[in-house]
């Protein structure tokens, strides 16, 4: 009987340590799945959101974040040398001052200034959806800013933009530039604030 007893025993010790670690593996699998959307999310921030709620799922989304990372970490990314950020940031002043006579170009000219600095930097040239989609990786928060103005050009292109309208856009396309330039002052290159930039009551749209 006692024999019985210790066998039974053994074997409930052995399932209970069985079950122990299960469950100990399951909290960790779940626990690290956790993480690395948390993770994700920390990232790319409102990137994140943009994309789980277009994708099929937040499975897919995040699998598209995560093959961005390994594209990413691919690029040959530089820093703008000093004298390509005294130039860009001489653009972009240039570019807020035209914006007075010209809202359209200037919005124009915004959007080509930071494909040719993101290029620089050693991002891929390609459409807007491409290119955007590498930038995501390092500077999402930006990029959010970047997808707006973006979204007011397109508009321009169709007719359907008012002078506010491109006046917030450069204001969006500032924060992009700001970030390629890198976040030390350029001494060379004024700086603007949005309250400085014209508003709708002053001016009418360039068409």
């Amino acid at each position: 009987m006692s024999g019985n007893y210790y066998r039974m025993s053994a074997t409930q010790t052995v399932v209970t340590t069985i079950i122990v670690v299960l469950v100990v593996l399951v909290a960790a699998g779940v626990g690290w799945m956790l993480y690395r959307r948390w993770s994700l999310r920390h990232q790319f921030g409102p990137e994140y959101d943009r994309l789980v709620a277009g994708r099929a799922g937040r499975a897919t989304a995040e699998r598209e974040l995560r093959e961005r990372q390994r594209r990413h970490a691919e690029l040959d990314r530089r820093p703008l040398s000093p004298e390509s950020r005294a130039r860009y940031a001489g653009e972009w002043e240039e570019i807020q001052i035209r914006f007075v006579e010209s809202p359209v170009d200037a919005v124009n000219a915004a959007e080509d200034l930071v494909g040719r600095m993101a290029t620089e930097r050693g991002y891929p040239e390609g459409d807007f959806e491409a290119q955007a989609a590498y930038l995501s990786v390092e500077h999402s928060h930006s990029l959010d800013h970047y997808r707006q103005a973006h979204e007011v050009r397109e508009a321009v292109a169709r007719g359907e933009s008012d002078t506010e309208q491109l006046r917030e856009a450069l204001v969006h396309y500032r924060e992009m530039v700001t970030e390629l330039l890198g976040r030390e002052p350029v001494p060379t290159a004024r700086r603007y604030d949005a309250e400085s930039l014209p508003t709708a009551s002053h001016h009418e749209t360039n068409r």
